[in-house]
């Protein structure tokens, strides 16, 4: 699936600005650490943005399932000592774009790491951009 290598290739080079390529305008984007779906592209780019920067070198893919218009990546980070283990599920619209992005994380005292460090992360942006 050429949306699913382009992530991947995005995700390798740090390359956020290219999401534009593989989300759908209508994408809706699914956090453990927000009470409510986010909808549209502009949002799903400033989480993902966000956690792009949040994250860091030693996030890596450790397995993914696609079936369909359906993928799991599951992924693993260490951030600080604590190894983060979760996974993204996305789905697919009829073109071939990122129409959902969820996201599920775990242990619960890396969901508390990475809320402080995503809140924190999007003042920042918004206050220099």
């Amino acid at each position: 699936m050429k949306t699913l290598e382009i992530w991947h290739e995005l995700l390798r080079e740090r390359d956020m600005a290219r999401l534009d390529e593989v989300l759908a305008e209508n994408c809706v984007f699914i956090s453990p650490i927000l009470h409510t779906p986010q909808e549209g592209r502009e949002l799903t780019k400033m989480y993902l943005t966000g956690a792009g920067q949040v994250f860091n070198d030693s996030f890596t893919y450790v397995k993914e399932v696609v079936d369909g218009s359906h993928a799991v990546l599951e992924f693993t980070c260490d951030l600080d000592g604590i190894v983060v283990n979760g996974v993204d599920i996305l789905t697919f619209d009829d073109d071939g774009l990122i129409c959902e992005f969820k996201v599920m994380l775990r242990p619960l005292k890396a969901v508390h790491m990475m809320s402080e460090r995503m809140m924190a992360m999007l003042e920042q942006m918004s206050a220099t951009g």
